[in-house]
């Protein structure tokens, strides 16, 4: 081998040592690295002063290309650890989502199955409390606190306001009350009375009769009611 072939060797050798120390120092904050890559530096300078011109332009062309080959290798290495970051940060915010809504699910369901298993017990309370019209022995006559006093008895509690509603607007609880336009009659306005038949043939004179016909005439027609109720405000009759 060649003075010159050896130099070049130890040039371009030591130069990419100190290229990649560079690096290497830089990235690290190392001073004493950095001493000996400026050592390495300055013993590269002097071999470089025993090797012809042309030879030495070679030399630092390969130089420049190693320097420049490390530097992107540094990038990309540093891209894709940026990238992997991100992925994982991402993945756990994910996770972290879906966790937070299959919990926000469940307890909306879990809600829901005891808001409707509260409901199903009122109404199963509601109807073991409630009589049957003919249980009530009928009288001559009643008074309005008579009539509400019944009805309280036949129509479930949660229904009963609208119940009362209705029969405010349609008779004002007079279970004797006639339309003189359509005659309908009783409580509950059925029209015409004799629908009430169904319930019992006193439907007439007795106001357990016209209210059990009236609720139960509710519940088929508009499911409850209140049901009837929210019908009835908005066309002024059920």
């Amino acid at each position: 081998m060649s003075r010159i072939s050896v130099r070049g060797f130890a040039v371009a050798s030591a130069t990419a040592v100190t290229t990649v120390g560079a690096v290497v120092g830089v990235a690290t904050g190392d001073p004493q690295h950095s001493n000996d890559l400026e050592t390495t530096a300055s013993g590269t300078d002097t071999l470089l002063a025993d090797i012809p011109a042309g030879e030495q332009a070679r030399v630092q062309s390969a130089s420049l290309t190693q320097q420049a080959d490390a530097l992107s290798h540094a990038a990309d290495t540093d891209a894709k650890r940026s990238v992997e970051e991100a992925a994982r940060i991402q993945a756990a915010k994910d996770a972290k989502d879906k966790k937070s809504a299959a919990e926000a699910k469940e307890k909306a369901d879990a809600e829901a199955k005891a808001k409707k298993e509260r409901e199903e017990k009122e109404q199963v309370a509601s109807r073991s409390a409630s009589r049957d019209a003919s249980s009530f022995t009928p009288k001559s006559s009643y008074t309005v606190a008579e009539l509400k006093s019944i009805a309280r008895q036949i129509v479930p509690a949660s229904q009963f306001q609208c119940f009362s509603n209705i029969v405010d607007a349609e008779s004002t609880w007079n279970y004797l009350a006639v339309n003189d336009s359509s005659g309908a009659y009783g409580l509950v306005q059925a029209l015409p009375g004799s629908k009430m038949s169904s319930v019992a043939a006193d439907w007439r004179t007795n106001p357990a009769t016209q209210i059990q016909w009236g609720l139960n005439y509710m519940n088929e027609t508009y499911k409850s009611p209140c049901g009837a109720w929210t019908f009835h405000q908005a066309n002024d009759w059920y």
